[in-house]
C-alpha cells in the first residue's frame, strides 16, 4: 500500500531598490540585469515555495525553525542549502513531482526554464523529468505583474510506501 501526498507552498519578494548591490537568484540562476530580492537570504521565491511545500506536507516549519533559526544565523544565505535541509525532513516519502508557476513581469523566465529544472531537480534529487514549470508575466493586474517582484507557487507531490 501507498499513500500519495500534494503539498503547496507560495513565495514572494519585492525587488530592491536599482541602486542594490545584493545578487537576484531565482531557481537557483543568477539575473545581472535586476537587483535582489528583499529577505535575510539571497531570497529565491523557488526554493522558498518549494520549502513551504514541504513543510505542508510535513508539518515541519523548514523556513522558520531550520533555516531562520539555524542556517540563516550562521551567515548561510544560499536558499538552495534551505531546500535540501528541507527534503531532509520527508522522511521515507519520495518526491515523485514538482511543479512550479512563477508569476512576473520580470525577468522573462522562459528562456531560463531548462536551468531552473536542472537546479531545483539537483537540488531535490529528481530527474529533470519530474520538475514542471510555468510562468506568466501578470499582465500588470498585480505587483508582480507591474514588475514589483516575483512571485511563486509551488506543488509537491509524494509517494509513501507503507
Amino acid at each position: 500500500m501507498s499513500i500519495i501526498r500534494t503539498g503547496f507552498g507560495r513565495a514572494s519578494r519585492r525587488f530592491l531598490s536599482p541602486e542594490s548591490t545584493k545578487t537576484c537568484v531565482i531557481g537557483g540562476v543568477v539575473f545581472e540585469d535586476l537587483p535582489g530580492l528583499a529577505a535575510d537570504s539571497d531570497g529565491d521565491v523557488i526554493y522558498h515555495a518549494l520549502c513551504s511545500a514541504i513543510a505542508s506536507l510535513t508539518g515541519v516549519q523548514v523556513l522558520v525553525e531550520m533555516a531562520r533559526e539555524l542556517l540563516c544565523k550562521d551567515g548561510i544565505t544560499n536558499s538552495g542549502n534551505y531546500l535540501k535541509a528541507a527534503m531532509q525532513v520527508l522522511g521515507s516519502q519520495k518526491v515523485q513531482h514538482v511543479s512550479l508557476q512563477l508569476e512576473g513581469k520580470r525577468p522573462l523566465f522562459y528562456p531560463c526554464y531548462d536551468q531552473i529544472r536542472n537546479n531545483v531537480a539537483e537540488a531535490m534529487g529528481l530527474l529533470v523529468a519530474q520538475v514542471g514549470i510555468t510562468a506568466t508575466s501578470g499582465e500588470g493586474l498585480t505587483d508582480f505583474g507591474c514588475g514589483d517582484g516575483v512571485l511563486c507557487h509551488a506543488i509537491v507531490t509524494t509517494q509513501e510506501v507503507l
